[in-house]
């Protein structure tokens, strides 16, 4: 699935929904880490929390994977933030899920960009950044 973010660059998603989901249900949207697309790493976080009954979207950034942008594999602190918060606009207007129920997942660099967006967006409700230093 696509959405599009402020900056008007559409963002390619994968959708997990929960065996024997019905009614309106909590959603994650996740991200990251820089590089990966949204079948590695950010597909795997998503797959799980759809497991513990969450709809989870993991996308791509802007300028990564099958994600519009231009130059290719850039990162920008702003429109990656504004990223997650397309992801939470997308996620907030679906019939399946309860708006006051949206987290965000945010995978290495990514992980501070969530914190971004938690910090901008009131309607995240809860946060992860796994991020990790070597």
């Amino acid at each position: 699935m696509t959405f599009r973010n402020r900056y008007g660059i559409t963002l390619a998603a994968d959708m997990y929904t929960p065996k024997n989901a019905r009614g309106k249900m909590p959603a994650i949207a996740v991200c990251g880490p820089f590089g990966a697309v949204k079948e590695q790493c950010s597909g795997l976080y998503a797959q799980k929390m759809a497991e513990r009954g969450f709809l989870t979207l993991a996308f791509d950034p802007s300028f990564c994977g099958e994600s519009g942008g231009d130059p290719r594999y850039m990162a920008s602190p702003d429109i990656n933030t504004e990223d997650f918060m397309a992801a939470v606009d997308f996620l907030s207007v679906r019939d399946d899920v309860d708006p006051g129920r949206i987290g965000i997942i945010g995978i290495c660099r990514w992980g501070g960009l969530a914190l971004n967006a938690a910090a901008l967006d009131t309607r995240v409700k809860a946060t992860v950044a796994s991020t990790m230093y070597d």
